[in-house]
């Protein structure tokens, strides 16, 4: 049944005033309740917890699988549940694919077939370690010292660049037209630490 707003006295207006607060949300309410029952520093853990998990997305997005996994397991120990279930769910993701990892690539050739793939994506500092160890592996392997130099120039490391590509012509002259005609080696083939490399006629 409506108010009459005549028959309130002046005096219950003035205290409504100076009473009344602005009317919470549902989701406000809720939160409220929820600080009002947890246990004292209860909210400083929950933000800690989604700022773990924030974090250990993008460790993740980029592929540091270990770094990732790590937070992770710190967002899984957080009060909030829904993110501590979604935090449980990537660290078994994360230890499925470093398994993978460590069983799957264990001659030179599977350091290189995945150094090539990280070439693609642009993930050029792990595709430099894969080649690496490769090289490591198989030091007289031209094919894996090109990708390297292919890794290692378009990361700006130049001089290792020329040296990777210097020993891979060195055991097969024929890379030496395979670097002419690289799209992604087609920035650096004229710089003078490459063009004596690459076109020793000019000399």
């Amino acid at each position: 049944m409506p108010v009459n707003k005549k028959t309130v006295p002046a005096t219950s207006k003035r205290a409504d005033k100076r009473m009344t607060r602005p009317p919470l949300s549902k989701t406000a309410k809720t939160s409220d309740a929820a600080a009002k029952a947890a246990p004292a520093g209860a909210v400083p853990d929950s933000a800690r917890q989604m700022a773990a998990f924030e974090q250990a997305m993008k460790l993740f997005h980029a592929r540091k699988l270990k770094e990732a996994r790590d937070l992770f397991q710190q967002a899984a120990a957080g009060p909030e549940r829904d993110v501590a279930q979604r935090a449980n769910l990537h660290v078994a993701m994360c230890d499925r694919r470093l398994q993978h990892a460590i069983v799957s690539l264990g001659s030179a050739e599977d350091y290189y077939n995945y150094g090539i793939a990280l070439i693609n994506s642009r993930n050029l500092p792990e595709a430099r370690a894969h080649l690496e160890k490769g090289v490591q592996i198989s030091p007289g392997s031209d094919h894996i010292h090109y990708a390297l130099a292919v890794a290692q120039a378009l990361s700006g490391d130049l001089n290792a660049a020329h040296e990777s590509l210097r020993r891979a012509i060195e055991i097969d002259p024929r890379n030496r037209i395979a670097a002419r005609q690289d799209g992604d080696l087609a920035p650096f083939v004229n710089q003078s630490l490459f063009s004596g490399l690459l076109f020793p006629e000019r000399k």
